[in-house]
């Protein structure tokens, strides 16, 4: 507890000379992320692949999920109508356990492989971003650019700004070729907003698995 307590007193003894510093001798800036992303045009584009590629592992675990429903259909109606031996019996349930972790393991694989889908597509539109925002804060004399927003990796860590001049959001669109949306069309802080992008394009992360799942065998 006691070390806790130093660690904490240390933080705060930190952050307040560093403020007090920064008041001094730094100029900081700050920028919203996804409300940059959600203004570019490759948003679409990202959003639109992600969502061809999600179809296309939908209808590959669908497909698996119909053949184990047959599967296990015809099990049933041969355990009723007394049509297999206890081998084949026991066999046959075999199959169909197989079958059902076969699903399981390809839904978890398909929303990996759709996580790794969306970094691949984002990482280069990110460093394009990055960039941008290098070059802004170079012209424009910043020390520091902090994120006001969580997603894509990084770490909100302004949660207050008492000056919107230093938001250097539209600066970083502008330096990308993109319009900004007119003054108090959009809220481009993202503090104490959520997302605070104020549109919808943008591609949101990979939450949902693809529908189906394995139903369990039931044994007669």
């Amino acid at each position: 507890m006691k070390t806790k307590l130093f660690v904490t007193a240390f933080l705060l003894l930190f952050a307040g000379n560093f403020l007090a510093s920064a008041q001094s001798n730094l100029k900081l800036g700050y920028t919203n992320l996804d409300y940059i992303l959600g203004l570019l045009p490759e948003a679409k584009k990202i959003e639109s692949e992600l969502k061809d590629y999600e179809k296309q592992l939908q209808a590959q675990l669908q497909s698996k999920y119909t053949e184990y429903e047959k599967k296990l259909q015809d099990y049933q109606k041969g355990v009723q109508a007394n049509l297999f031996t206890d081998l084949i019996k026991e066999d046959k349930e075999k199959e169909l356990m197989n079958m059902q972790n076969s699903i399981k393991q390809f839904e978890e694989n398909a929303q990996t492989s759709l996580q790794k889908k969306q970094v691949s597509l984002l990482e280069p539109v990110l460093e394009k971003i990055q960039k941008a925002i290098d070059q802004v804060a170079e012209e424009n004399n910043y020390s520091y650019i902090f994120s006001t927003h969580a997603d894509y990796g990084g770490s909100a860590i302004i949660l207050y700004a008492k000056s919107k001049e230093d938001n250097i959001s539209d600066l970083v669109l502008k330096k990308l070729g993109v319009t900004p949306p007119a003054a108090g069309a959009t809220d481009n802080t993202g503090i104490g907003t959520g997302s605070g992008s104020g549109t919808t394009t943008q591609p949101k992360p990979a939450e949902s698995k693809p529908a189906g799942s394995g139903a369990p065998v039931k044994k007669k």
